[in-house]
C-alpha cells in the first residue's frame, strides 16, 4: 500500500475550526485527521482548549473517507472502559475509520500533576500497559477480568462492537531512540515515530524507519499488517525513501497556512 498521509493537529481551536479544517482536509485528498489529545498542555501556558474525542464525533458525522482518532491519547490519565466506549462510538459514527493512538501523555507535571495524579513514569507505564489490556478486551464483546496493581473490571461486556474487525487499531507512541516504548508498540497495531530536540519536532529520515522497522519485525511474532507512522514538522522531501524503509503514514504536525492537495 503506498504512503498515506494525515494531518497531525493540537486541538487549540474552537470545535467548528478543526471540523472545517478535517473536512477540507479529505477534500485535499488527505487520507487522515488525528487530533492531539491535551487536558492543559503546561503550567504556564493559558490556550483555547476543546475536547479531541467530542470533537472527532462532529468531524465522523461531517467526512465520508478520511482516516480519523488521536495522536496520541494519554491512556494513563484516562479510565480505560470509558475510553473504550469512545472509542467504539467513534468507530461507529464514523464507519470503520478510527484510529486509537496512544501514550504516557506530556508534560507530565501539567497534565499529571496538577491534578493530583501519580507522575511516576513507572507507575504511568503500569497503568499505560493495564489500561491496554482492558481496552483491547472491551472491544472484543466479550466478557472482561482483570485485576491488576491499578484496574479492576469483573467480567464486563461492551456492546455493540466497533465496526473494525479484530478492532480498531492501536498505534503507540515513540520517542525515538528509547527502545522501551518500541517493545510496547510491537505488541499492538503501530507505531507513532516522532523525535524531538530541545522540545522541538525533528524530522525523522529513512534510516531511523529502516532500524525501527527492523527492531518491529523481530519483535513481533503477530503476522498481521503493522503501520509505522512518522511525525514530520512538514511534508516529507523524500517520502520514496521513507516509504521504502517501512513507514507506512506520515503524520504532519500542526497548522498548515495553505493545505496542500494530496496525490
Amino acid at each position: 500500500m503506498p504512503l498515506r498521509y494525515a494531518i497531525h493537529v493540537p486541538t487549540f481551536a474552537e470545535p467548528d475550526v478543526l471540523v472545517e479544517l478535517a473536512v477540507m482536509a479529505e477534500g485535499q485528498g488527505w487520507d487522515g485527521f488525528l487530533l492531539w489529545d491535551h487536558i492543559l498542555g503546561s503550567r504556564e501556558m493559558r490556550f483555547s482548549g476543546v475536547d479531541s474525542w467530542v470533537a472527532l464525533g462532529a468531524i465522523a458525522y461531517a467526512t465520508t473517507r478520511i482516516r480519523i482518532g488521536t495522536a496520541v491519547t494519554p491512556v494513563p490519565r484516562r479510565r480505560p472502559w470509558k475510553l473504550a466506549r469512545e472509542v467504539t462510538t467513534l468507530d461507529r459514527l464514523s464507519r470503520g475509520r478510527a484510529i486509537l493512538g496512544v501514550g504516557l501523555g506530556a508534560p507530565v507535571d501539567a497534565e499529571y500533576g496538577m491534578f493530583g495524579e501519580p507522575t511516576d513514569p513507572r507507575i504511568l507505564a503500569e497503568r499505560l500497559d493495564e489500561g491496554l489490556e482492558i481496552v483491547d478486551g472491551l472491544l472484543s464483546g466479550e466478557p472482561v477480568h482483570h485485576a491488576g496493581a491499578h484496574y479492576s473490571v469483573g467480567g464486563a461486556v461492551f456492546l455493540p462492537r466497533p465496526v473494525q474487525r479484530p478492532r480498531v487499531p492501536i498505534w503507540v507512541a515513540c520517542s525515538w531512540p528509547h527502545r522501551r516504548p518500541l517493545a510496547r508498540a510491537a505488541r499492538w497495531d503501530g507505531v507513532i515515530m516522532l523525535q524531538m530536540r530541545d522540545d522541538q519536532l525533528v524530522a525523522i529520515g529513512s534510516d531511523e524507519v529502516t532500524e525501527v522497522a527492523a527492531q518491529i519485525r523481530h519483535l513481533r511474532t503477530a503476522r498481521n499488517p503493522y503501520d509505522i507512522a512518522v511525525v514530520l514538522p512538514g511534508l516529507p522531501h523524500d517520502p520514496a525513501g521513507l516509504e521504502e524503509a517501512g513507514a507506512t503514514w506520515v503524520l504532519v504536525t500542526g497548522w498548515l497556512d495553505d493545505l496542500p492537495r494530496v496525490i
